[in-house]
């Protein structure tokens, strides 16, 4: 897949939910890479875009601060986020080593 490494290619993936981005990340140089350019099936590719869609859902974005649920809301997204990131190790195999960077709210303490 193509990054802004210097070689122009990354086999090191990070699933990471953020807004309004793919799912899937350079763990080298942080580029948001194209899911449909990782070599995953379409049902797999539309479970993860389904969850990405939902990042954030537990912060009010206009007050800036956790919903009173938000903790749990980001629990729940992180298990999924863990659960999807197995099924895309089962998928893509030995060739790319695939990671997942959990939701954090820290700052809304």
């Amino acid at each position: 897949m193509n990054c802004f490494c210097e070689s122009g290619k990354t086999y090191e993936l990070k699933i990471e939910g953020d807004v309004g981005a793919d799912p899937f990340w350079c763990d080298i140089c942080g580029c948001n890479l194209n899911t449909e350019d990782v070599p995953i099936s379409g049902e797999l590719a539309e479970e993860l875009s389904s969850w990405a869609i939902n990042y954030g859902e537990w912060i009010d974005w206009e007050k800036d601060r956790l919903l009173s649920n938000g903790l749990e809301m980001e629990d729940d997204f992180n298990r999924i986020g863990v659960a999807l990131t197995k099924k895309v190790l089962q998928e893509i195999g030995d060739i790319y080593n695939v990671k997942y960077s959990p939701a954090k709210s820290t700052s809304f303490y």
